[in-house]
């Protein structure tokens, strides 16, 4: 069973949040465990403005191509290189090195907890 750090809030479409400032975004082990392997990520800009709901990027796998959601609206402040550079990292390490973007937050779109995440798709809480 995929990993859901119960640190994190989650939006429907499988992208996590933290609560630093500005806050880091990643997608959650589901979502990359139902990709397979990821060859390529399509992320926002720094400066791009960010309204929650709504796509800001593309994540590519050996099996499709899937939209990223922002979970929040504001500007994002900063992109991980690293994972463009190597998208396994989405893969490997999806709540650490697989980071994808940092985003001053200015409204939160509906997140879930942890454990609403994990109930409604089948993931295991930890730590």
């Amino acid at each position: 069973m995929s990993a859901v750090k119960s640190s994190l809030r989650y939006s429907a479409e499988h992208e996590w949040i933290d609560e630093s400032t500005p806050a880091r975004v990643g997608i959650s082990q589901v979502a990359a465990d139902a990709l397979g392997d990821v060859v390529y990520v399509d992320l926002p800009a720094v400066g791009d403005a960010l309204v929650a709901g709504t796509t800001c990027g593309e994540v590519e796998s050996t099996k499709s191509v899937s939209d990223l959601y922002s979970p929040v609206s504001g500007t994002v402040v900063e992109v991980n290189q690293a994972a463009i550079d190597d998208p396994a990292l989405l893969n490997s390490d999806p709540y650490n090195a697989g980071w994808l973007f940092t985003v001053e937050v200015e409204t939160e779109g509906a997140l879930l907890t942890a454990s609403e995440y994990a109930s409604a798709n089948g993931g295991n809480v930890v730590d």
